[in-house]
């Protein structure tokens, strides 16, 4: 797997490097739609062999596109074939994958770059599908592409698994901003003040008494026992019974039968969404740990089953990479600055956060972890923090920087296979 990669990352290399106004390469640009899609055909000198080609989303249309471009090569001769598409949610993939399963090479075009050079083309700003086709060919003749990945089908389930647990998350939070803004602010904005501390006292009690009336008739022993599973402590009981308290006092709106289905559907939607997490990320795990290399990352202090799995799943093969650098413009941790004019000589660098987002925000959390609880991290931490205390957010910058060191680590024992030992921070 890692050699059939590897073959195919030299040839992207290899081919991206010398396409440039070459006669040996025929370029397929596809504009990529969710019904259909439109081809342009052409040479990298600007030959044009096909303005239009139209086809749909299915195999039959997939079949006719694989025709046209055998009845292209057996014209003209040329000696690979660059198809380039543009990432678009989803609809991409089932084409990328049927072309790049027929041996042709597939590429992908930035849609950012798609945007900044429609306009190049003739000056205009028009957007049609046709002429999309064209900018995505246009680009590829100058090289500018980037590679498609084809991970194994372990890899891919980790990242889709990963990619849901995001929406879980996501959709979780909602829900309780949900909660907090449009229940407790208006029927019992007491409880908002000290909402942010136990969660499930805080479920239980917009399920069960949310009504500040209902909570006021109870004696505090019922409301303490309806509310919790089990006793933990003075500090619970006190917090509780200030809850309890501010009930009697609350200045919410009359409680209506709809606020309280409300919130017992909410709370049944945020309880179900913890469920579908819980069973997810146990999944996630009984994946990862068919995956070699999965064990070697959980030997990283501060990473833990979900930073590894993060981290595993978007390095997916460590050998495409030949250098340090490419693997920190993976997670958007890489440095860059505007400079022009005067002051460019005084512009402070700042991380460009063109890579993944999941494992940049992963990443600054296993930083974050090891640098207060491992001591050789600890210690590398206090070393980076040496004489620049006083600046202005340096703590955070300095553990940005040992996340991106992390990477290079992880990314080193994936390609070595071995375990982490504290000569790796050196790297």
């Amino acid at each position: 797997m890692h050699c059939n990669d590897c073959n195919k990352h030299e040839v992207f290399q290899d081919i991206k490097s010398e396409i440039r106004g070459s006669e040996k390469y025929l370029i397929v640009g596809i504009d990529v739609g969710k019904l259909s899609h439109a081809a342009f055909f052409c040479l990298p000198n600007g030959k044009v062999i096909l303005k239009r080609f139209p086809f749909q989303n299915s195999r039959e249309g997939f079949t006719k596109i694989v025709n046209k471009i055998e009845a292209a090569k057996a014209r003209y001769k040329p000696e690979n074939v660059v198809i380039g598409v543009e990432p678009t949610a989803s609809y991409h993939k089932p084409l990328a994958q049927f072309l790049a399963g027929s041996s042709f090479h597939v590429v992908l075009v930035a849609g950012n770059a798609v945007k900044k050079n429609r306009e190049l083309l003739d000056n205009r700003w028009d957007k049609n599908d046709p002429k999309d086709a064209v900018n995505i060919a246009d680009l590829i003749s100058q090289g500018k592409y980037l590679f498609h990945e084809a991970p194994s089908k372990e890899i891919e389930t980790v990242r889709e698994l990963l990619s849901l647990r995001k929406r879980l998350k996501k959709e979780d939070r909602s829900l309780k901003v949900r909660i907090r803004n449009c229940l407790l602010a208006k029927y019992f904005p007491e409880l908002d003040r000290v909402y942010n501390r136990a969660e499930k006292e805080n479920l239980a009690i917009i399920r069960w008494c949310f009504n500040p009336e209902k909570i006021a008739s109870m004696d505090f022993q019922e409301f303490f026992t309806m509310v919790t599973t089990r006793k933990t402590g003075l500090a619970q009981e006190q917090r509780l019974r200030k809850i309890y308290n501010l009930a009697g006092e609350s200045v919410g709106c009359r409680f209506t039968a709809s606020a309280a289905i409300e919130a017992e559907m909410l709370v049944d939607r945020i309880l179900g969404v913890k469920e579908s997490l819980k069973k997810l990320e146990t999944e996630i795990e009984s994946i990862c740990k068919k995956i070699p290399g999965y064990a070697l990352l959980l030997t990283i202090p501060g990473f833990g089953p979900y930073v590894s799995a993060v981290v595993l799943s978007r390095i997916g093969n460590p050998f495409r990479f030949k250098k340090q650098s490419q693997v920190i413009k993976l997670s958007g941790y890489d440095l860059g600055a505007l400079r022009s004019g005067k002051n460019a000589r005084s512009k402070v660098p700042s991380i460009s956060k063109r890579g993944n987002g999941e494992l940049r925000y992963a990443l600054y959390q296993a930083a974050v972890s090891a640098s207060t609880h491992d001591n050789i991290f600890l210690s590398y931490y206090t070393k980076l923090l040496k004489q620049r205390k006083a600046e202005k957010g340096i703590e955070v910058k300095m553990r940005v920087k040992i996340a991106a060191k992390m990477l290079v680590i992880a990314w080193t024992m994936l390609k070595k296979n071995q375990n982490f030992n504290p000569d790796m921070i050196n790297i």
